[in-house]
């Protein structure tokens, strides 16, 4: 071969072979080629990348100060100096011999300098990092395989003999040893070990991490122990995919395309809104364009197989042929297909490494967006952006994310392989590979109608689902209310509603899968036959091996981008969907922060609140915004083509638009409070006392004047709001714990005795939304964390309603009155009781929204208007309360000794726990001793912190997915339809063999043979093609369209059923977020992921199965190879698997926590605003989700964990398959080795597969088993019993007898009531009074099977706990383990022999906390729709409601919104007063009903009651004691026993005696 006229002569020592590259006389690079490529240009390059990484080293980088690993540098030193050395002398020896500068001496110069300058690099990385260099590690390997090549060479040349020989041999010696010790691993390393704070992969070498061989250890661990837990997997996450880098990086790029958008709408109304999707892309452009490079680089490694394919095939047909190449020749060409493979499965284990942590970081930062936007909604945009809408963003949208970034990426390569493979296919085929080519175009219009017609159902679908979740969260929110009214079976027919409008869009998209799937999953089989056809008719080509079977292959490659494109238009059109929902939410109104004017107070004579000529709205009047559930974003009339709110003004009407009615709910307010003040503002329900409250904190629209608020503000709303943590994270809310302050604030609010009981004191763990405080206790832990804040503002709205009247008068003395704990705090007090007005400095009467009154308490008197009005109508006893005024002794910030500090009633917004109804009070005239206060207060603050906490963690359970799963996932499918479908896919495999056998057949014919028999072949190609095709519709259409919609409803409907019916005991321990994670992420997945995730397992089984069964049948020695092969295999998915599954569940379980603590913040969000405490819960949000990620990216890890290695066996395959075939040339047909090889290269591709779609099947079987996990609870006792001696009007007498009985919270507790004996008489009413935790509420619950009663068969059976189970083998009881629960009559039936339906829907109920739903007046009044409407204004109308209904849009079909935020808490008790009415049941039970109104409209109530219920029995709870005085007999109780029972004034006349007495004069009921 002739020089290259640029390369001197003397340059190449061996003018025999030239430069090259390749050699005339072997088939191999010539040595000076190799020389000048492998030496000296890897020696330069590498030279100049150790020069850029010292640079950066000491520029951009801080030493670690761990020191270094003398065992690990100082050998890597030594070998790397001696392979220099070599080198030298390699060039020393070369100039020697008079060669001069060759390019032999000029490689090794440069290879030494390399490796001198690699000294340094090698100094600077132990220096700076603490794992191995990269860069020195990338040059170490190339200098292995580049000395390999150069030592094959003069092998080949025979110069083993030679210097050179043995310098390169000693090189290639010490660079292995070199490189050995750079790669030690080293995690038992010090340095290593010191680096807490690092993460796994950023402590492994470079191979360690592209095979991921780093996450071992973990791999191991699970197959060691059968799961792991999640304290395995810490520290996976790099720091920089974390969420505060997502959020920052996104929000900035997002924030300037909205403020861009906003000055554009000023000048132009119809602006184009920024679009989120192209915000993602452009935010995150540096991390995609190496992922872009690898995606354009895949291609043309993947389509090297098939090349070396044809070059196999080739070879192996030339083997009689006298120039037939050499046998080395074919063995490289084997060795060519298995390194293809090889580096293959490295690109793609890192690309989808690196697209995976991409696409979560935008989860990250989408989930941050989101949650930060929800945290300063409008008023406006909050009533459309309901609690289920927005969890619905988080969990279905943002989730979208995880996997977005590899859908969307797959857009870069389908161009390039759509190239290549036809390029390919051209060479093989000529002009007859343009019929597949227009095949293949034919589709792309069936491609755009189906993008259209998935992106419409997409977006159905997800109205469909946004309205399910928000229904079923609200549902389960206010699940006791359900089970009371026993209204279980009509929100549960409302949730299947929503449920069968998903499934019915879900069979929809199925139909069109079914359809699509003639154009995608049979494209390539299609495009075969038409291009065969054409080849051998019209292209009169003759059908060889090669031909055919090469071209199989890259027709099954060609089938790969078109699957892409077709899964790919679907998961594009689904983010593009998802991303468009998220980018509505986030356009949304923002609260407008500068209506509300907040400075410091320069002057002590500055009002600390000053409001001017002001009008507040809950409503702006602009265009109203569209619900999430309707949104149309081809609507240019749409609220997000306005500008936003925050942006201009409110009342401004935007041009093309019509603008809103606005209502204001207070006008004309002048307003002018003082420093250290307190002022009261009073009114009947609805007058806008709250709103008041509302408008300072800046919750309302300011339509006009001003409104300045000067210091900080605590707030504490009228429904309190408590968050699952410890009692004092509630009660400190951030700020950092000082003991005397805290001491203090908790003694002013009467919680002291409250600790003494709860098992861990201040630190015992309370329930999501309080469920485990009474309504009483929660208040009072949200007045003692405003009181904690020590805030110079206080707006108190309405706290004392919830307390009983002791604890009334203790916080009034110790926490809000003249000389209580905020003396020197300025206070607005909404209250509906008069009997601290005398001592307030302001009193501000508000009546239809505006100020009807202002002053103090005695000028409001002799004014003698609507004020005097109210106290002389409805304050009693005002003689006692000018004594007890007179005679009060003024106190420190502590409670006063005659002061009761006792926990505020035993009510419940939720279930109750133990510690509610078990709290032992001292009396309040009791002296306290000092050295017992001071036990006590150890007791209180010092409890054993490791106690169990009352939200139990989730389980993550241990060993395999249970094929019992698998089984319930069939059979809700209906297993027949499933055997049918596995059998189709059978018959489809037998028509794709079929396909191939038919054209291995016709290899062997000549063109001559093929001729004559052209109608045959093509008939028969043709036959099996339509067969195929046409079953495979059929089987897309059985999965989608009739397993996957009857496994969707079934599972859906049972896990509903279960859940509304599961015991109260339940959703005391669970909180709401897990739930509801079963009902969006876990249904998702069923219905979503486990469909595709069968049709894969499917396919591929019966693929890999029949691969096997063709390869060892065509090539009988592959048998050999197959035993080895199984063994791996086995080992690999057994390691893998364990990992795999426990991985998934501890993801599955990380997300729960995102979701509970998103529902906490919006339910609390007017608080956390209020108080200027966004900061703190962005970080928890921030540091959930992060917990999320981790276990997500150790579940990725653990996924290209196993496709390194089974690709690895694969590329093993292809290699062991061509190497039989070289070896076996001789006696081989050539159309089998074709057959056989290219099943074998899809083998390689479809047993990875076939373990990642298993495990991943595993892994969404999980979702079922999560779902399992409750739909197998027990449940309460049956809705109906079918009692035969039920009476049709029962009860029709209201008689009431409690019989002895006992009850508990839950199995294992103690009684909460106990031995409780007493009859009510027909149309009696009876007040029941006591004490904080004596049992009132509880008594309740027990009517209404809320609770059972103690070791009954009802209590047994719904117990959840394992208590029954546990207590033998621990060898406990309790005192009352045998004792029996009694009983309680109705009309001399025992309620525990009916079902719960029955029973609850014949008795009424008003409960404390008055809840509604979002829907209709008439859907809250009526769920059922039982009643005509005249019943319900007739039901109205008594509850003092009708007039204010009818005036509201629609009347009875007004919409409520969520939580029934549109009404005030007294219209709400209003309401629930006309459900008691409406039910005209013959026993009604008033729980606390009169604590959220003004004592008129409690006046009215109680009138109500009077007329209404004259003929019925009557239960009253009450904290006010003057709402039970007119009742025919009192019930006091006292740790949980009858005390008292007698008629009041029977009671009042025992004095003293009587507790009930003490507790009528604590309230200013009755004078000393």
């Amino acid at each position: 071969m002739a020089i290259p006229s640029n390369v001197p002569q003397w340059l190449c020592r061996d003018n025999s072979e030239g430069w090259g590259p390749l050699s005339p006389d072997r088939i191999d690079f010539t040595l000076c080629f190799e020389y000048s490529i492998f030496y000296a240009l890897i020696a330069l390059l590498s030279l100049v990348v150790f020069l850029i990484r010292i640079y950066h080293l000491r520029t951009a980088c801080m030493p670690h100060r761990f020191g270094r690993t003398a065992w690990i540098y100082w050998p890597t030193q030594i070998f790397i100096s001696l392979a220099a050395l070599t080198m030298f002398a390699l060039g020393v020896d070369a100039f020697l011999n008079e060669r001069l500068l060759s390019i032999q001496v000029l490689a090794s110069i440069a290879m030494a300098s390399t490796l001198l300058c690699g000294l340094f690099l090698n100094k600077e990385e132990h220096k700076y990092k603490i794992r191995s260099s990269n860069s020195l590690f990338v040059f170490l390997v190339l200098s292995i395989l580049a000395s390999t090549f150069i030592l094959h060479t003069l092998y080949d040349l025979h110069r083993t003999a030679s210097f050179e020989f043995y310098f390169n041999a000693a090189f290639i010696a010490f660079i292995l040893a070199g490189f050995t010790a750079e790669a030690w691993p080293r995690g038992s390393t010090q340095v290593q070990q010191r680096a807490n704070d690092v993460q796994t992969y950023d402590k492994a070498n470079l191979m360690s991490q592209l095979t991921f061989y780093f996450f071992q250890p973990i791999v191991s661990l699970a197959a060691r122990q059968q799961m792991l837990i999640p304290s395995d997997i810490t520290s996976q996450m790099p720091e920089e995919y974390k969420t505060a880098s997502g959020y920052s990086q996104l929000s900035e790029s997002w924030s300037k395309r909205v403020n861009a958008y906003l000055r554009s709408t000023l000048t132009n109304p119809a602006a184009k809104k920024p679009s989120l999707f192209a915000t993602i892309l452009i935010a995150y452009r540096r991390p995609l364009i190496p992922i872009v490079l690898i995606h354009i680089a895949l291609p043309f490694m993947q389509y090297l197989s098939p090349v070396l394919l044809g070059l196999l095939l080739d070879y192996v047909e030339a083997s009689s042929e006298e120039n037939s190449k050499p046998l080395s020749y074919g063995v490289a060409l084997a060795v060519a297909m298995f390194v293809t493979a090889l580096i293959l499965s490295l690109m793609n284990a890192f690309k989808m490494k690196t697209v995976l942590l991409v696409s979560n970081e935008i989860r990250a930062g989408l989930i941050a967006m989101i949650y930060r936007k929800a945290l300063k909604l409008s008023p406006d945009a909050r009533r459309v952006s309901s609690t289920g809408h927005i969890t619905n963003h988080v969990a279905v949208d943002a989730d979208l994310w995880e996997d977005a970034i590899p859908n969307l990426s797959a857009w870069i390569s389908i161009p390039f392989d759509l190239a290549i493979c036809l390029t390919l296919l051209y060479h093989l085929l000529g002009w007859s590979f343009t019929a597949g080519l227009l095949t293949f175009v034919a589709l792309i219009p069936v491609q755009a109608w189906r993008a259209t017609v998935f992106e419409g159902l997409e977006e159905d679908r997800m109205k469909a689902t946004d309205e399910r979740v928000r229904i079923t969260s609200e549902v389960l929110a206010s699940i006791k209310i359900v089970k009371l009214y026993g209204w279980e079976e009509a929100f549960k027919q409302r949730i299947l509603k929503t449920k069968h409008k998903e499934l019915d869009i879900l069979y929809r998209s199925g139909i069109v899968e079914a359809a699509i799937s003639l154009v995608f999953a049979s494209s390539s089989i299609l495009c075969s036959l038409v291009t065969f056809a054409t080849y051998v008719t019209i292209g009169h080509g003759v059908l060889t091996p090669k031909t055919v079977f090469v071209s199989i292959a890259l027709f099954d490659m060609l089938h790969e981008p078109i699957a892409r494109l077709a899964e790919g238009t679907t998961d594009t059109i689904s983010i593009v969907v998802a991303t468009k929902r998220i980018q509505r939410f986030l356009l949304r109104e923002d609260i407008d922060d500068t209506q509300v004017a907040r400075t410091e107070r320069s002057d002590s004579n500055q009002p600390a609140i000053e409001i001017k000529d002001a009008v507040f709205s809950w409503t702006s009047g602009n265009p109203a915004q569209e619900d999430d559930g309707d949104e149309n974003d081809d609507d240019d009339e749409s609220d997000e083509n306005q500008p936003l709110l925050s942006q201009s003004d409110c009342n401004a009407e935007s041009p093309g638009t019509l603008q809103e009615p606005v209502t204001p709910a207070l006008r004309n307010i002048n307003l002018s409070l003082m420093p250290r003040t307190l002022t009261a503002v009073v009114g009947r329900v609805g007058q806008g006392k709250s709103s008041l409250l509302n408008a300072i904190i800046g919750e309302m629209y300011k339509l006009e004047g001003t409104i300045t608020v000067r210091d900080r503000i605590a707030y504490v709303p009228q429904q309190a709001w408590i968050f699952n943590a410890t009692l004092r994270d509630n009660v400190l809310f951030g700020r950092t714990y000082d003991q005397e302050r805290y001491r203090f604030v908790i003694t002013a609010c009467g919680l002291e005795p409250d600790l003494a009981i709860l098992p861990g004191g201040d630190m015992t763990e309370i329930g999501e939304r309080g469920i485990n405080l009474s309504g009483g206790q929660k208040q009072r832990v949200s007045l003692a964390r405003a009181a904690y804040q020590d805030a110079d503002i206080y707006l108190l709205d309405d706290p004392l309603s919830a307390v009983d009247a002791h604890v009334d008068q203790h916080l009034w003395q110790n926490l809000i009155g003249p000389e209580g704990l905020l003396k020197n705090k300025t206070r607005l007090l909404v209250t509906h009781g008069i009997n601290h007005l005398d001592n307030v400095d302001q009193i501000i009467l508000l009546k239809e929204g505006q100020i009807a009154e202002v002053g103090k308490y005695e000028d409001l008197m002799v004014a003698k208007e609507a004020f005097y009005q109210l106290i002389k109508d409805y304050s009693h006893k005002n003689g006692a309360k000018r004594h007890r005024r007179s005679s009060h002794v003024p106190g420190d910030h502590h409670p006063s000794n005659n002061a009761l500090g006792a926990p505020a009633t035993d009510s419940e917004a939720g279930s109750v726990q133990d510690s509610d109804d078990n709290l032992t009070v001292e009396d309040s005239d009791a002296p306290e001793d000092d050295h017992k206060k001071s036990q006590s207060e150890n007791a209180i603050f010092a409890k054993d912190e490791e106690e169990e906490g009352l939200i139990a963690e989730e389980i993550i359970k241990k060993g395999g997915v249970e094929w019992r799963l698998v089984k319930a996932y069939a059979r809700a499918g209906n297993i027949k339809v499933v055997l049918a479908a596995a059998v189709t896919m059978v018959v489809i495999e037998l028509c794709s063999i079929g396909t191939r056998l038919w054209l291995k057949h016709w290899t062997t014919k000549t063109s001559e043979e093929l001729a004559d028999s052209l109608a045959l072949f093509l008939g028969v190609q043709t036959a099996l093609t339509l067969s195929y095709a046409l079953l495979f519709i059929l089987f897309i259409y059985l999965i989608f369209c009739v397993i996957r919609i009857r496994a969707s409803e079934v599972i859906h409907r049972r896990l509903l059923t279960t859940i509304v019916r599961l015991p109260m005991s339940f959703y005391d321990t669970t909180p709401l977020g897990r739930i509801l994670n079963r009902f969006t992420t876990d249904l998702f997945s069923i219905d979503e992921h486990l469909p595709w995730k069968f049709l894969d397992l499917t396919f591929l089984s019966v693929n890999v199965a029949s691969h096997l069964i063709i390869i060892s049948v065509t090539l009988p020695a592959f048998l050999f190879a197959v035993p080895v092969i199984l063994v791996i295999y086995y080992v690999i998915q057994w390691y893998f698997l364990w990992a795999t599954r426990s991985l998934k569940r501890i993801y599955s379980v990380a997300t729960s926590p995102v979701y509970q603590h998103l529902d906490e913040t919006l339910n609390g969000v007017a608080t956390i605003r209020a108080m200027n405490m966004q900061s703190q819960f962005i970080t928890e949000n921030a540091n959930r989700v992060d917990y999320s990620l981790n276990a997500f990216i150790a579940f990725m890890y653990c996924n290209r964990w196993v496709e390194i290695r089974l690709q690895t066996l694969s590329a093993l395959i292809t290699l062991a398959v061509a190497l039989v075939a070289v070896f076996g040339r001789e006696y081989l047909d050539p159309s089998a080795v074709g057959l056989t090889l290219s099943y074998a290269i899809d083998l390689t591709v479809t047993m990875m597969w076939l373990v990642r779609d298993y495990s991943e099947w595993q892994s969404h079987l999980i979702a079922i088993e999560r779902v399992q996990e409750y739909t197998d609870k027990k449940t309460e006792a049956p809705e109906f019993l079918g009692v035969d001696h039920l009476p049709s009007q029962w009860p029709a007498e209201g008689r009431i007898a409690f019989k002895n009985y006992s009850a508990r919270y839950r199995e294992g507790l103690d009684l909460v009531v106990k031995n409780l004996s007493f009859d009510v008489q027909p149309c009696e009413k009876v007040g029941i009074v006591g004490r904080t935790g004596a049992g009132k509420s509880s008594l309740t619950l027990s009517l209404f099977r809320i609770i059972e009663a103690a070791n009954s068969q009802w209590a047994k059976a719904c117990d959840n706990s394992g208590y029954h189970d546990k207590k033998l083998e621990q060898g406990y009881t309790l005192e009352e383990e045998h004792e029996d629960g009694g009983s309680i009559e109705i009309d001399g039936i025992d309620i525990s022999t009916l079902g719960l339906t029955d029973l609850r829907r014949h008795l009424a109920i008003i409960p404390q906390d008055p809840t509604l739903f979002a829907g209709t007046v008439r859907e809250n009044l009526d769920p059922f729709q039982e009643q005509p409407d005249t019943d319900l204004w007739e039901a109205l109308e008594r509850a003092h409601l009708k007039e204010y209904i009818r005036s509201l849009p629609g009347g009875l079909s007004y919409e409520v919104s969520q939580n029934g935020d549109n009404f005030s808490v007294g219209q709400r008790s209003l309401i629930c007063l006309a459900r008691a009415l409406l039910r005209k049941s013959k026993i009604l039970i008033l729980d606390e009903a009169t604590a959220a109104v003004d004592v008129e409209t409690d006046e009215l109530i109680q009138r109500t009651i009077r007329e209404e219920f004259r003929d019925r029995t009557v239960l009253t709870i009450a904290h006010r004691i003057k709402t039970v005085m007119d009742s025919d007999k009192i019930l006091v109780m006292e740790q949980g026993r009858v005390v008292e029972y007698a008629s009041p004034r029977e009671l009042l006349d025992r004095g003293d005696e009587s507790l009930f007495y003490r507790l009528a004069h604590q309230a200013g009921e009755v004078a000393m």
